[in-house]
Parts: structure tokens; C-alpha cells; sequence
């Protein structure tokens, strides 16, 4: 049998090089889609009479025996043949001698590659979408069953007008839908199947590309040989989807954090998402949400990276590009872990409502609705927000609530005034928004219903 440098021809390298062109520790992940891209491949060949049958056959069941040895952990890798594609066409000399070698006929390692890319991300974008679909829905729940709850709104973090607190749950629906839809754009633009492509010029052998990307579930072959071995656009969105995503996820730490705090006191996060003090005794740590938002860092990281890698790589296939894959795959594992952690301890949050209350009625959150109230009686609304702006300095400086404020004192303001300006609280606030995307209970639990409904569509249609 010969040795596994006579098999390739390997010439030696310089001996400072060590491990450095290695990368079977993180792509040996690759090993299913490596083995059915090649099962394909040969079986195109013998359909194509390129190969023998018998030949093909041989073939086959050494990748299914390849296939088992790995998936059963009695595979010899050998980390001086570099990554995945070699360890396994070593293996299929191993195992059929001489034959192995006609299963690269037609076939680059550079099509070769970006084909199992191709076939990864398929797979990795579709499961995090039903990641994503999963996480929406435990933010739908959490809506639904606080539909009734205010809590204070904020711009520019000052307390800004009464919502629901379902309302602003769903505001991070929307948020993690359009992330859904990002992956699906991306499932869609790793299904081209680049196999026939070659090194840079396409293959000189009669292959049937439709063939094979049948066998593989691709729906669209590449038309072009140079962009199609060159092409790293396809991981490049799936991380830049995840940028996005995890700066949603980083969003909702962020307010998670401050509702869990003394300060905000407005929920509880269950206590096995909470962490203690090394030696302050009292504390619980949102740790969960901490680590969930410094993630982000992570995965911005691994956008640069390969957007750094890919900008002045002129066509065709560069080394460089073996460094698309580790950015990629931990980019993919830190999204997965985020949104099921992240997902569990969303299920356990309880809303605080007895200190929802202060905060609502300490300060001026109904101050539009006032000025929306004088508006109605005939002012316009730049005369009706200085009346208010007035109305509200007063209520600051005289240390009360706008709820103790008297009618007479009202009437200083403005003669507009009357009894009925005592009507406005923030159950009124909330149910005077009653249109499509408003704060209203009816057009929050609309909203509800709707995003559900998406949901379940999104389950009925294949990516």
C-alpha cells in the first residue's frame, strides 16, 4: 500500500511550518456533507460512463464504511494530511487502493471545498431558523400573557409614555422575524451547486451538473467556473445576518439587565439564570443576559475577519480563504447556544407589577395625551404642547404628581381646561392608540395573532 505522501505526492515543507496549514481540527465537521458531495460526484460519473460502474460501486460503499467509522468514532484521522477532504480520500486508498483515485476525476479540491460550504450552510441556516421561530414564539407567549401589564416607555432612557409591556415584546417580535427572514435569504444563496466548476475554468469530462445537484437537494447549479470557486459572499451574509441577530438578542439584554436591577425592580429572572457574588452574599447576577449581550463582540469579530479576508483577494481561489470556516462555525454555535439559553430563561421572567405602578404614575407620561386633550377642545398642537410644557414644569417643581393636580390649578394653564382632563390616565393612554401599531390591548393582541400566523406559515413552506 503506498504511503500517504507517495498517495498525493506531497512535497515536505519547511519544518518551522508545523501545524499552520491545518485545519482538520475544526473542519473535520464537514465530514457528512465531504462524503455526500462525493458520493454524488462518483455516481454522476458512472451515470456519465466516465467511470466504470463497478468501480463506482467499490466506491460508494467505502464512503458508507467511511461514513460509520467516523460517525462511530474508529476513523484514523491523521493531522499531517491537513483537513477533511484529504483524511477521507487517504481513508478510501486505505480501503480500495488504486480505484480511490478515480474519485477525483472531474473535480477540484477548490469545487470541491465550496461545495461542502455550500451544503453546510443550507443545513446550518435552516436550523437556525427554527432556533429563531422557537425564540419567537417564547416571545409571543410572554406577550400574550401579559397583555394587560403597563409599564413606562423611554426615549433616550427617560421615562417617554405608558405601553404595554406586550407592545414592547413585541417590537423585539418584529426585530427576530426579519432576522428569520435574513436566513432564509441566505439559505438561498448558498443553494448553487458550484461542482463541475474545477480548479477556476470548469472540466473538460461530459458531467451532468443537474445530476448531481439533484442528488444533493441543490435547486440552482453556478454559472460561472472563477466566481463559483472564489465565491464566499454566501457566508459572509449568514454572518452578517448573525451580526444583526445578536445585536437584537444584545438589545434585550441590555433592558433585561435594568428591569432586573433595584433600581428598575420591574421583573425576576428565574434563579437558574441567575448567578451569585464570589463575596457579596445577597446578589443574584443576570450573568445569563450579560454573557448573551457580550457575544456580540464575538460574532462582529468573525464579520470583519472575513470581510478583511475576502476585500482584496483577486479571483480565483486563494489560500486565504481556509480561514473563512473557523469564524463561520463559531459565529453559527454562538448564535445557536444564545437564542436556546436565552429562549429558556425568557420562559421564567415574571413581570414585577406592584412596581410597574410608581413609575407610571411618578412624572408627566401623559403629557400627550394633555396636549392630544387640548388639541380636541380647538388649540392647535404647537399652542396645546407649550400650555403642557408649562403644565409639567409646574409639576416638577412643586414636587407632585400629576394625578394631585387640582382642575383650578389646571385652568392656570390654560381656561381649555375642564373636569373631564381627570379621564386621561394611562389605561386611557393606552387604549387611545388604537391603530395598526399602536399600544392598544385589541391592536397588541391583533399583532399577536398575526405574528403567529406568520409563524405557522413559515412551517407550511419549505426554505
Amino acid at each position: 500500500m503506498k504511503s500517504d505522501n507517495q498517495k498525493y505526492k506531497i512535497k515536505s515543507l519547511a519544518s518551522n511550518v508545523g501545524d499552520f496549514t491545518v485545519s482538520l481540527h475544526y473542519d473535520r465537521r464537514l465530514y457528512k456533507q465531504d462524503i455526500a458531495g462525493s458520493k454524488a460526484h462518483v455516481s454522476m460519473l458512472a451515470y456519465k460512463n466516465i467511470i466504470e460502474k463497478e468501480d463506482a460501486e467499490t466506491i460508494l460503499k467505502a464512503l458508507d464504511d467511511i461514513l460509520y467509522e467516523i460517525e462511530s468514532d474508529q476513523f484514523p484521522w491523521n493531522s499531517s494530511l491537513e483537513d477533511i477532504h484529504m483524511n477521507i480520500e487517504s481513508r478510501l486508498f486505505d480501503k480500495v487502493g488504486t480505484v480511490a483515485g478515480k474519485l477525483h476525476t472531474a473535480r477540484s479540491r477548490n469545487d470541491q471545498v465550496v461545495l461542502d460550504m455550500r451544503m453546510y450552510l443550507m443545513q446550518a441556516s435552516k436550523l437556525t431558523v427554527n432556533e429563531l421561530k422557537k425564540f419567537c414564539l417564547v416571545i409571543l407567549d410572554l406577550a400574550e400573557k401579559n397583555i394587560d401589564q403597563i409599564i413606562p416607555g423611554y426615549t433616550h432612557m427617560q421615562r417617554a409614555q405608558p405601553v404595554l409591556f406586550s407592545h414592547h415584546m413585541m417590537a423585539y417580535f418584529e426585530m427576530f422575524y426579519r432576522d428569520i427572514k435574513r436566513f432564509q435569504s441566505v439559505y438561498e444563496s448558498s443553494d448553487v451547486m458550484p461542482l463541475g466548476s474545477g480548479a477556476l475554468a470548469g472540466v473538460t469530462y461530459p458531467i451532468d451538473r443537474e445530476y448531481v445537484a439533484d442528488i444533493l437537494g441543490f435547486s440552482k447549479i453556478s454559472s460561472n467556473s472563477m466566481d463559483s470557486v472564489s465565491d464566499r459572499d454566501f457566508i459572509i451574509e449568514y454572518i452578517s445576518s448573525a451580526s444583526i441577530s445578536i445585536m437584537h438578542i444584545s438589545r434585550l439584554s441590555e433592558e433585561i439587565i435594568l428591569w432586573n436591577s433595584e433600581e428598575f425592580s420591574m421583573i425576576k429572572l428565574p434563579l437558574d439564570y441567575t448567578t451569585g457574588s464570589s463575596m457579596m452574599p445577597q446578589k443574584r447576577n443576570p450573568d445569563f443576559a450579560e454573557l448573551s449581550r457580550g457575544k456580540s463582540g464575538r460574532i462582529y469579530g468573525s464579520l470583519i475577519s472575513i470581510l478583511t479576508i475576502m476585500k482584496s483577494l483577486p479571483l480565483t481561489y486563494n489560500r486565504d480563504m481556509q480561514e473563512d470556516k473557523e469564524g463561520f462555525f463559531d459565529t453559527y454555535d454562538t448564535l445557536i447556544a444564545v437564542l436556546s439559553v436565552f429562549g429558556d430563561m425568557l420562559k421564567g421572567l415574571k413581570i414585577d407589577s406592584s412596581n410597574m405602578e410608581t413609575p407610571i404614575e411618578k412624572g408627566m407620561l401623559l403629557a400627550t395625551d394633555i396636549a392630544d386633550y387640548l388639541v380636541a377642545k380647538g388649540l392647535t398642537f404647537r399652542d396645546s404642547y407649550s400650555i403642557v410644557s408649562e403644565l409639567s414644569d409646574f409639576v416638577v417643581s412643586s414636587n407632585k404628581e400629576l394625578k394631585d393636580i387640582t382642575l383650578s390649578e389646571f385652568k392656570e394653564f390654560s381656561e381649555f381646561f375642564s373636569e373631564d382632563v381627570k379621564n386621561i390616565t394611562p389605561s386611557s393612554s393606552i387604549e387611545s392608540r388604537n391603530i395598526t401599531g399602536g399600544t392598544s390591548t385589541k391592536m397588541v393582541s391583533k399583532a399577536i395573532a398575526n405574528a403567529r400566523k406568520k409563524l405557522s406559515e413559515l412551517d407550511d413552506n419549505e426554505l
